[in-house]
């Protein structure tokens, strides 16, 4: 019985999803854990084209064009309701490309159930807002009548009062 080498250990216990792709985009490689974020199993998409399981392959072709990484590159896998961050890099020995999948799906939900959160913040307030305008105006109309009302009522009392002093 043979033990595993350290980086077998590293590949199967990654919780990133990792892939290799050959010179023709033919899926040669993946860990568990990308197996597990995309809810295949290997059979099912090794020796498969790359396109079957993403449908942007741009990153891949542009790090096997110009030869270099990119990092940091995030993207939402819909149909697999998968949000990643990704690396990808060249193998240049070996004529692949791979790619670091990190999995930021449950990050990316709480992001977006805050924003809802945020949204009904503000749907809330502008209703307080809006309502406390309305009382406002409302008082203010009270207040107006009132005042009004006492303005004519006390210029008949002064008018009355003037009559019978100047009489």
């Amino acid at each position: 019985m043979t033990h595993p080498s350290l980086w077998e250990l590293l590949w199967d216990f990654d919780p990133n999803g990792l892939i290799v792709v050959d010179e023709q985009n033919i899926i040669r490689v993946v860990n568990p854990a990308l197996c597990e974020m995309f809810k295949v199993s290997k059979e099912e998409i090794l020796g498969k084209a790359l396109g079957t399981l993403f449908d942007d392959l741009s990153s891949i072709e542009q790090v096997r064009r110009e030869g270099v990484s990119i990092k940091g590159r995030e993207r939402n896998f819909e149909k697999y309701g998968v949000y990643a961050r990704s690396v990808v890099f060249p193998v240049e020995s070996e004529n692949l490309v791979a790619a670091i999948l990190v999995d930021m799906t449950s990050e990316q939900q709480r992001k977006e159930e805050m924003n809802a959160m945020k949204q009904e913040a503000l749907h809330y307030v502008d209703r307080v807002i809006n309502k406390q305008m309305g009382i406002a105006q409302e008082i203010a109309s009270l207040l107006g009548e009132t005042t009004a009302e006492a303005k004519v009522s006390l210029l008949k009392i002064r008018d009355l009062l003037n009559e019978e002093i100047h009489e």
